[in-house]
């Protein structure tokens, strides 16, 4: 289409991703690169009858919304793209969003006051683990970059970019991670450089090494994962290398992935040295983590999570609760002391492996953890064989319930419900179609993503009278 310019536009507010939002002439305008309160002139790229997608190309007033960016990457890789804004106002918008899902999606008539959103102490530096995908074409940008990108053959360990995944972004330094994360990737680039190894096209479907996984701990431990395409000599020639530069790893480990991804959950893991987990402390409880396992990627944050769901489950000691979703069985270990007795099920044979220790640890003996898909195993016989629940937690992945779990749960009607969620989209859906049995009674949105527009939320549901 011939390129359109829109001059003198003020940029009104976020929208629920992570652009913001204008109007012109009653046409909604998204924009990628601009805070509410900037006054500028925007590119635009795609346009429909009713809205439009552009880009900030000139600013002729900036927002006193501002905030000044801490890394040289900001705006051209896919994470931390609410760096740009002050963290009590990204507090504000994440806060909005969650309402807005509700009213909006959910067409939820009846809502409480939604809480203000927890904020983190610490909104850099937060992440206890990240993955660092390793190509041989990387991507460029210049000046303008929302108007250009270069592509070029030089090996790159970093990040995709979003809808070019066979790209990376090569990062000099990520802010998400504490070191010694920065080091460990940049050693692992270097080697790979200087012994002429090869890094993985995804798309051509070649190239030995393809990603580096790294965790941490509050516990002071250090785990790595690499994944390689196939296995030769190289593989423990560079675990040991990265032993010896790093003795601090507590738990090394790698997977041979010749798939046309890079999901190795259903993959073999191996040990190379160290022990085959790392321990995370929230509370006074403690969990083990496997390389496979699912734990919340900000563990301050987590705690306070968890805190919230605690209090709206509200439990007296006599209440039996399931926990849908449980992963490593932490929310679950969480409520544990105000529970008769807490039934936990996920879909990670590894997760619930993990579960099982660490109530063995925690020395909570009224947990139970089952494995399987969830919308085959929550039955009406698991339920006839393990009771029927007073209070039902659910923390399910993005994408939301399953109809069937969400059916089952309403033919069962427990007292309370207190749904999780990492997508108020899809939590606000589900909301909806409980609406006619449960009111909503309560909300508290958690930042467990400080610098992103991603929100946590979590929403108590009562059984109608």
């Amino acid at each position: 289409m011939t390129p359109i310019l829109l001059t003198n536009v003020t940029i009104e507010q976020i929208s629920g991703e992570d652009k913001a939002l204008a109007r012109v002439d009653g046409k909604v305008i998204f924009v990628d690169n601009a805070v509410p309160g900037d006054v500028v002139d925007i590119r635009i790229y795609k346009s429909k009858k009713s809205y439009a997608h552009g880009s900030a190309v000139h600013w002729h007033s900036y927002s006193n919304l501002r905030a000044t960016p801490v890394c040289s990457h900001f705006g051209l890789c896919g994470g931390c793209k609410w760096q740009d804004i002050q963290y009590p106002q990204q507090l504000l918008y994440k806060q909005q969003i969650v309402s807005d899902a509700l009213k909006h999606i959910g067409k939820l008539a009846e809502l409480p006051e939604i809480q203000p959103t927890i904020g983190g102490e610490e909104q850099l530096f937060y992440r206890n683990k990240l993955q660092y995908g390793f190509s041989d074409k990387s991507i460029l940008y210049d000046d303008s970059f929302y108007n250009k990108m270069k592509f070029n053959d030089q090996p790159a360990a970093g990040f995709h970019v979003p809808k070019l995944f066979e790209r990376i972004l090569d990062i000099d330094k990520c802010w998400l991670q504490p070191e010694p994360t920065n080091a460990i990737r940049l050693f692992v680039k270097d080697y790979l450089l200087k012994n002429g190894l090869t890094f993985h096209n995804i798309k051509r479907h070649e190239g030995w090494f393809r990603d580096l996984t790294i965790r941490t701990s509050s516990t002071g431990e250090l785990m790595l994962i690499c994944s390689f395409y196939y296995e030769d000599e190289w593989c423990a020639k560079l675990m040991n290398a990265l032993q010896q530069a790093f003795p601090s790893i507590s738990s090394l480990n790698f997977v041979i992935n010749p798939k046309m991804n890079d999901y190795i959950t259903d993959l073999e893991m191996r040990l190379h040295s160290g022990t085959p987990h790392i321990y995370e402390r929230m509370e006074s409880l403690q969990f083990k983590i496997s390389p496979k396992s699912f734990f919340q990627t900000n563990t301050a944050q987590a705690i306070k999570l968890y805190q919230v769901v605690r209090t709206y489950a509200a439990l007296t000691g006599t209440e039996k609760v399931y926990d849908l979703y449980t992963g490593t069985g932490t929310i679950a270990q969480f409520v544990s002391k105000k529970a008769k007795k807490v039934i936990g099920v996920e879909s990670v044979p590894e997760a619930i492996l993990d579960a099982k220790e660490n109530a063995k640890r925690n020395e909570i003996t009224n947990c139970e953890f089952f494995v399987g898909d969830m919308k085959v195993v929550f039955n009406e016989a698991f339920i006839a064989q393990q009771g029927q629940p007073d209070v039902i937690i659910t923390d399910p992945p993005r994408d939301g319930m399953h109809k069937d779990v969400i059916d089952q749960i309403l033919k069962i009607a427990p007292k309370k419900i207190v749904y999780v969620s990492c997508n108020s989209a899809t939590q606000a859906r589900d909301l909806a179609l409980m609406d006619e049995k449960y009111k909503v009674t309560r909300v508290r949105p958690v930042d467990m993503f400080p610098q992103t527009h991603h929100v946590e939320n979590v929403v108590l549901l009562e059984l109608r009278s």
